[in-house]
């Protein structure tokens, strides 16, 4: 694990259970995808505070760096249902440092607002849930069943050695939960907006159009690819692939780049390459995905070769109870019912889905990635009341 922050010593005299002094112990750890920077024991040691074990998980693949994550628990599996925080401390690059306003790791408060990289995307989603389960234990003792943490240190990057080994180890080690909540910043504008029960699949497309080179004098003689690819674009960016499902919009395909390797005026490629992207609902899985693509541009051509590549397959999680309590418990804060949606882009909760039901609910998502990042203080501390009542009503439901 990384080294501890000088600002934790500080949080650590402050109060234990202040989701924004957390928040900013957090921020305050440089931890820039695939770094930790002390974030991971700086959330663990506030953790055991409050009695909740803790597994340091470090993950090695070859050709892909190595993670540190953390599995922090509490409570007796045999007594009861098992609720699962999923998150990430990992950041992306902040860009130029002298184009924020404050500091990005400096987690300054200004005009009720924190900013800091990781503010919104998600270290202060981690920091509420932390307290608000922390806060739990404190009023009610251990939970009838148990409450945890997954928290990964490669979730803004390749997710290789993060939330799905973790949960490989979890399975083995019988720890897989009966609901989870994903603390991914989720409202537009304000909390209560959304809950995000599914994702569409992401299936990446690297296409090649074959031809045969030749003197553009002679084009008898050669064979000339990029009015082919052009075809087939038109085809592909035309077709209407699914009219959208009860929980999805329709099926989005859209060619990222073409590409012809040529710097000649007077010679026809051989070849034109392009990227395809495409964010798939549940009318679709990569396999019949895949194949219809493939008749598509057939119907063209059969001088192509194509590779396919699925981030992330498409997955709902059905309306019921559990999403009930969620939702119920949200209202009861904020005033308003919130939308169930599965809109933006990929998450860990595709992994986690695999497992049990899952649920995206988070802080104001509207400075993700940006240069001066920022939530607003009050969110937090109301994020964080939200995150108690799902745990208390999850619990009283058990």
């Amino acid at each position: 694990m990384g080294k501890r922050t000088p600002f934790f010593p500080i949080f650590l005299g402050a109060d234990m259970l202040d989701p924004v002094a957390l928040s900013q112990a957090l921020i305050r750890c440089p931890s820039v995808t695939p770094a930790d920077a002390g974030a991971l024991k700086t959330l663990s040691d506030m953790l055991e505070q409050y009695g909740f074990t803790t597994h340091n998980l470090r993950f090695d693949e070859a050709g892909h760096p190595s993670i540190d994550n953390i599995f922090s628990v509490i409570g007796d599996k045999n007594a009861g249902p098992h609720l699962c925080f999923g998150g990430h401390t990992d950041v992306v690059p902040t860009g130029p440092a002298e184009k924020w306003t404050y500091p990005p790791f400096a987690a300054e408060i200004h005009d009720g607002k924190l900013y800091g990289r990781g503010a919104a995307d998600m270290k202060s989603n981690v920091a509420c849930f932390a307290v608000a389960a922390a806060r739990y234990v404190q009023k009610h003792g251990m939970p009838k069943g148990q409450i945890s943490l997954l928290i990964t240190g490669d979730e803004e990057a390749e997710a290789v050695n993060g939330t799905i080994k973790v949960l490989e180890w979890m399975d083995a080690q019988g720890f897989i939960p009966d609901a989870a909540l994903v603390g991914e910043p989720s409202n537009p504008k304000a909390l209560g907006e959304y809950v995000k029960i599914g994702r569409r699949g992401s299936l990446n497309v690297d296409l090649l159009i074959k031809g045969k080179q030749g003197h553009v004098a002679y084009p008898h003689l050669a064979q000339n690819p990029v009015p082919v690819m052009a075809d087939v674009v038109a085809a592909l960016s035309s077709a209407v692939l699914d009219e959208g499902t009860a929980h999805f919009q329709p099926t989005n395909l859209e060619v990222t780049s073409i590409h012809v390797d040529n710097t000649a005026d007077n010679v026809i490629a051989a070849e034109a390459r392009a990227k395809i992207n495409i964010r798939f609902n549940d009318t679709w899985n990569r396999e019949s995905l895949a194949a219809k693509i493939s008749a598509i541009i057939e119907g063209v051509t059969e001088n192509f070769e194509m590779n396919v590549r699925c981030n992330a397959d498409c997955f709902i999680t059905e309306p019921a109870a559990y999403t009930d309590a969620v939702i119920s418990a949200i209202e009861s804060k904020t005033g308003r019912k919130p939308e169930l949606s599965t809109s933006g882009g990929t998450s860990d909760a595709r992994f986690i889905a695999k497992y049990c039901p899952v649920v995206e609910f988070g802080i104001i998502n509207a400075t993700n990635h940006q240069i001066d990042e920022h939530v607003r203080v009050a969110d937090i501390i109301d994020l964080t009341d939200i995150y108690e009542e799902i745990i208390t009503r999850y619990f009283d439901a058990a």
